[in-house]
């Protein structure tokens, strides 16, 4: 157990952290599981919309800290290429 003022004040402050950075990384997953459930219902607008609310929630995840910013834009990035994929088939077929 630490002793010393500072590293009690640093373990409160690990303990804020972790809980509100595991509160992002949940809303990260549902984020994604609802851009996935868009997709795979072949609902352009509803994942056009998810897709948008999902790069969102990355952007002020890495811009925090929670994760790291190319992590985020390689998920922002193969979301998109979905999209994309989704979008053309629609347009298509």
């Amino acid at each position: 157990m630490a002793h010393s003022r500072s590293a009690k004040k640093r373990i409160r402050q690990n303990l804020k952290a972790r809980v509100r950075n595991k509160a992002v990384k949940t809303h990260l997953k549902t984020r994604v599981k609802k851009f996935e459930a868009a997709v795979t219902a072949g609902d352009v607008t509803e994942a056009r919309k998810q897709g948008l609310l999902l790069q969102r929630s990355f952007d002020k995840a890495s811009t925090h800290g929670v994760v790291h910013p190319k992590m985020a834009a390689r998920k922002k990035s193969r979301a998109t290429l979905k999209l994309n994929a989704l979008a053309q088939k629609g347009a298509g077929g």
